[in-house]
């Protein structure tokens, strides 16, 4: 092993200019890779985001009684789901709309009988926002005696759900497709660095070195070619997210555990992208 390091370290040392170019080739595929990441990962931050306002809302009748308030209450933080009941009176309702609406507030003054109903508000565990839990819990809302009128928005929120449907499988297909094009990438660079150096490798044949000596030192090229290239494609990554969140639009940035999982994957395609072009010279020679 330590005289396979030492052909490595002396590979990049003959020839900086391939290494060089190998690394800025593995670079720039998994930069690729790392702009679809950054543009997935705030995808879904945004959705998850919108997906926390998703609710049902049960208006009250103006006659309802504590008892079947209580019970509706408590049947409703059962269901599958349910993360959350809660109760507002019609003073309370009165004072979110004065807050939140300029236009009511404006003439709150002059109100002489509060127009706003009593509901209860239905939030989700984040397991629970699908579509078919909030049809489910919305039907069961329809049901109690003290409902009067049950809102969920349920257009808005069928698109919702279709959309991280959507997005999805685009993140599955596309993140597909640039892997495999960095793969073929990273192939072609490693297969250059072996055809460079094919002389070498047709001496070593020669004197009888065996298949596992000769093609040792190219996996560690390999490895610290993919090693610099997801390092390098990391650096891209986060001066372009710079840029856009200085000059753009806020971002978010995607998770350590992404970044270094970017960095194995450049490793990992660099040694099996180094294993595969080796030994299929080796069958040539």
């Amino acid at each position: 092993m330590a005289n396979a390091i030492r052909e490595a370290a002396s590979a990049f040392k003959r020839s900086p200019l391939l290494m060089g170019l190998s690394t800025l080739m593995v670079g720039l595929a998994l930069f690729v890779m790392g702009l679809f990441s950054l543009a997935t990962h705030n995808l879904r931050l945004a959705l998850a985001t919108i997906e926390e306002r998703v609710e049902v809302v049960a208006y009250l009748r103006e006659d309802t009684r504590q008892v079947d308030l209580d019970a509706a209450i408590e049947t409703l933080q059962t269901l599958p789901g349910v993360e959350e009941v809660r109760y507002f009176s019609k003073a309370e309702a009165l004072e979110r709309a004065i807050r939140d609406l300029p236009e009511i507030a404006e003439v709150s003054t002059d109100l002489e009988v509060n127009p706003f109903p009593a509901s209860l508000e239905v939030s989700f565990l984040p397991e629970g926002r699908t579509a078919e839990a909030v049809e489910a819990v919305a039907a069961i809302a329809e049901g109690f005696p003290v409902v009067e009128d049950v809102r969920y928005g349920r257009e808005w929120v069928e698109r919702l759900f279709f959309l991280r449907r959507i997005g999805g499988f685009t993140a599955l297909i596309l993140g597909g497709a640039f892997a495999t094009v960095a793969t073929l990438i990273i192939a072609t660079a490693i297969r250059i660095a072996v055809f460079a150096r094919r002389e070498e490798i047709f001496v070593m044949r020669l004197v009888g070195a065996r298949d596992s000596l000769i093609w040792r030192p190219f996996l560690l090229e390999g490895a610290a070619t993919g090693l610099l290239g997801g390092a390098l494609a990391i650096l891209l990554t986060w001066l372009t997210y710079q840029a856009v969140f200085h000059f753009l639009f806020a971002l978010d940035w995607i998770p350590m555990s992404w970044a270094w999982g970017g960095v194995g994957i450049g490793i990992l395609f660099g040694v099996l992208a180094s294993n595969l072009a080796v030994r299929r010279y080796l069958k040539e020679v």
